[in-house]
């Protein structure tokens, strides 16, 4: 079992655009079934753990709303509604990660987002790999892909029609 943080990014270091926005991204071409892949890595998933603005992102862009059977925690202070399979928390992330990877029966457990929350995963030495899906676009400014330093080595590369896909193991601890 893993703890990895797998997203997109701008070739600037954005997950997402000074509104908050992910048009950027939506309108790129990606092979679904290509190298480094969403479906692919989501098979490996057990949980999942995402930030208050990522969670209400989803909610408020998707139309399917939040689709996701697997167990999940919101880190966050707000108030949302209860949803089944989702646990709002404001806990420490080590307390939360050893449910989370209890949860994941032997799967990985994936960071959906934000940058800060995974890089409190990183500061606890709770972070395996990052896996980021670089788009041909720079942002200038937004939400950043990490916030703070965290040293990694490239395992892995691939091409996926218009992506630079990259998989990196953290090498030491941030």
């Amino acid at each position: 079992m893993k703890t990895i943080y797998y997203t997109a990014s701008s070739l600037d270091g954005f997950i997402a655009d000074p509104d908050n926005s992910l048009s950027w991204l939506l309108s790129r071409d990606i092979d679904q079934e290509g190298p480094m892949s969403y479906p692919t890595f989501r098979a490996t998933v057990g949980a999942a753990a995402l930030g208050a603005t990522t969670y209400q992102w989803i909610l408020d862009n998707d139309p399917d709303g939040w689709e996701y059977t697997m167990p999940s925690w919101v880190f966050t202070h707000r108030s949302f509604a209860p949803q089944e399979g989702i646990t709002f928390t404001t806990d420490d992330v080590r307390d939360v990660h050893a449910a989370m990877s209890e949860a994941a029966d032997g799967k990985d457990v994936w960071l959906i987002g934000g940058g800060d929350l995974v890089g409190q995963f990183a500061d606890a030495g709770l972070l395996d790999e990052v896996w980021v899906q670089y788009a041909p676009v720079t942002l200038g400014g937004g939400a950043p892909l990490l916030p703070r330093r965290i040293e990694l080595r490239l395992e892995e590369h691939a091409r996926n029609r218009e992506f630079l896909c990259a998989r990196y193991a953290v090498s030491s601890p941030a």
